[in-house]
């Protein structure tokens, strides 16, 4: 299942970046073709400078972008709501997957069909679908390069300022890569709390804010403002998620630990 979702990402990844490699020199108007254009780099060129327009000044497309961004955040707000929720389910019925993974030790293709059975029942029985965590990363990744093509390619936004940093240029003094790296982090600290156990997510602790900073250190400052923004509204959604989710999960467990310890109290009175 694991090497489905992260091939499935992959793919995506790279039809993307293949995507973005093209037309970056061309500027976009209402008149550029290909569904690229029309569906994704004009409508963000557009909204940028429509709303930079109503608010006016040096400041106005800089504010546009912020706007945008938490715009894009409510939007994809249910399907954060329910990357989390999965996130903490899973973290729930670890035991119940170790114990499978116990019962069904052995590495023959027979037995490993009968695990990956079994765990698609505990998922379906917890109503938990993996994929869940990765339809907000998915959707983001064609954003993200629309908003790179709609900044570079926007004619009105080149020479546009923001607070100390044009737009369509990279941060002077780089104090953008460095908040939008550290605000990643943060965003992963709270995101995986009670499972940096795993591995593979401690890994990803340190990998994306580094990866972040890399990318934010070389592209136009819009792309890490547009990172700074979106990291600051999912950590402040996180904790108005998480608590409600606590809730959910400890009564089932709970719960059961009532039955267990009902059952064997009246074994004791036999």
């Amino acid at each position: 299942m694991k090497k489905k979702v992260f091939g499935l990402i992959s793919i995506v990844l790279v039809i993307t970046l293949l995507t973005g490699c093209t037309e970056i020199n061309e500027p976009i108007t209402s008149e550029s073709t290909g569904i690229w254009n029309q569906f994704i780099v004009y409508p963000l060129s557009w909204l940028i400078i429509k709303i930079g327009e109503v608010f006016g000044g040096s400041w106005g497309y800089g504010l546009s972008i912020i706007l945008i961004t938490i715009a894009i955040r409510l939007i994809l707000l249910p399907l954060m709501v329910k990357q989390m929720k999965s996130s903490k389910m899973l973290q729930a019925i670890q035991p119940e997957l170790q114990e499978l993974k116990k019962k069904y030790s052995s590495k023959d293709a027979v037995t490993q069909q009968k695990f990956q059975q079994a765990q698609i029942q505990l998922f379906q029985k917890y109503d938990i679908n993996p994929m869940a965590g990765c339809l907000p990363i998915l959707i983001q990744l064609p954003i993200l390069l629309g908003f790179y093509h709609a900044i570079m390619r926007t004619e009105d936004l080149q020479g546009k300022t923001f607070l100390w940093f044009e737009l369509s240029e990279r941060d002077p003094y780089f104090i953008l890569p460095i908040l939008a790296g550290v605000l990643t982090f943060i965003q992963q600290k709270v995101m995986m709390k009670d499972q940096q156990s795993n591995p593979q997510l401690a890994m990803m602790l340190w990998l994306m804010p580094i990866m972040i900073l890399v990318f934010a250190w070389i592209l136009p400052a819009a792309l890490p403002l547009y990172w700074i923004i979106g990291n600051i509204f999912t950590i402040v959604q996180s904790f108005f998620i998480k608590i409600p989710e606590i809730a959910i999960v400890k009564p089932e467990t709970s719960s059961g630990q009532r039955k267990a310890k009902a059952g064997r109290a009246g074994g004791k009175k036999k």
